[in-house]
């Protein structure tokens, strides 16, 4: 045992709870009838896989909190992701409410077709969301352009500027502690360390919940990220900011047990606010927030698109950009490797040319 590095026993205790963990949580969400009503159409077939999951996240960082109590750094960074999965579960409790019925869609002219912001070929299928789309959908009904195949639940959930009040909520939690330096960045900023605390808790929040739409997609991307931030944080010699990060990478391995394809359970809020957190605090506190934010290159680049598409300045058929793909025809699981596969290769860039300077 002596032999064995302390790390990879974190790693494997972090793993190991997670995923007994996850298996409970499961059943006790399937007793009390806690399930997802997914909002893309091309997910209908996943209605009733147990949401929420992202408790057993929680609990599982929580145990080795516990067993290594003495560790500021990860005591503190569990400590956030449980602020931040409290406030995610909460979402995921008004989620549960459905707020309305959509209809879906199908082209069954010969030609191309507007609705909404969308250009619908022959035999296409949509969900008619906007005010706009519902108003188009009477003329395109009206002239048989177009068929209901379906409807779709919409969850309520709270407004866009309450669920970053939320998240600014968790950024002061951070803030409060004292834990983060005014030098964080590598330069002594001062007070300006705070909006930079601020924008990063709510920026990594976001990017880890939008990419939270496709089994093991937000899991295993944080995962590969945590790895690749110990190993950056462990080769600049500071071993002790590393182990937040690998709690992490563990928990999030321990959960996709379950969580990769086909997915018998979702993180829900109460996981993707929880990683988005705690992923970034842990950037914070082990000084590594530079390389960090690269490794999630992939979750950023998703944000960005998605924002370019909500300022009008690009269409996207579907939001957010993998829901895209899988509309154009890109299997779930060929999607989740892609992005997988692109943030292991931005990670292994990233450490390449650190190593090389």
């Amino acid at each position: 045992m002596s032999n064995i590095p302390v790390q990879f026993i974190i790693f494997l205790v972090a793993f190991i709870s997670t995923t007994l963990f996850t298996l409970f949580v499961k059943k006790m969400l399937k007793y009390a009838d806690v399930k997802d009503n997914p909002i893309v159409t091309e997910h209908s077939h996943k209605a009733g896989t147990p949401t929420m999951g992202g408790v057993a996240i929680l609990l599982g960082v929580l145990l080795l909190a516990c067993v290594y109590y003495t560790d500021k750094n990860l005591v503190l960074t569990v400590m956030i992701m449980m602020t931040a999965g409290i406030i995610g579960l909460m979402d995921d409790l008004i989620g549960l409410k459905t707020k309305e019925i959509q209809k879906v869609i199908r082209n069954i002219s010969p030609n191309p077709i507007e609705i909404g912001r969308l250009t619908l070929k022959k035999g296409e299928n949509a969900r008619v969301t906007t005010p706009k789309a519902k108003k188009d959908l009477e003329y395109l009904l009206k002239n048989n352009l177009v068929e209901i195949t379906g409807e779709a639940p919409i969850k309520s959930e709270i407004k866009e500027n309450e669920k970053i009040l939320a998240q600014i909520l968790v950024s002061l939690f951070l803030i409060a502690s004292g834990a983060v330096g005014a030098s964080v960045l590598g330069f002594n900023i001062g007070l300006f360390v705070i909006p930079i605390i601020i924008f990063g808790i709510v920026g990594s929040i976001n990017s880890v919940n939008l990419i939270d739409g496709m089994d093991g997609l937000a899991a295993g991307i944080i995962a590969i990220a945590s790895i690749a931030s110990a190993i950056f944080a462990i080769s600049i010699g500071n071993t002790g900011g590393s182990v937040p990060f690998i709690v992490i990478a563990g928990a999030c391995f321990g959960f996709l047990v379950f969580n990769r394809y086909p997915a018998i359970i979702f993180m829900g809020d109460a996981g993707s606010f929880a990683l988005g957190a705690g992923y970034i605090t842990a950037a914070f506190l082990g000084d590594v927030v530079y390389f960090a934010v690269i490794a999630i290159a992939v979750p950023i680049i998703s944000v960005i698109v998605s924002l370019l598409h909500r300022a009008h300045i690009i269409k996207l058929p579907v939001e957010p950009l993998h829901h895209t793909l899988h509309y154009k025809g890109l299997s779930e699981k060929k999607i989740v490797l892609l992005y997988w596969a692109a943030t292991i290769i931005v990670c292994a860039v990233a450490l390449y040319v650190y190593n090389a300077i």
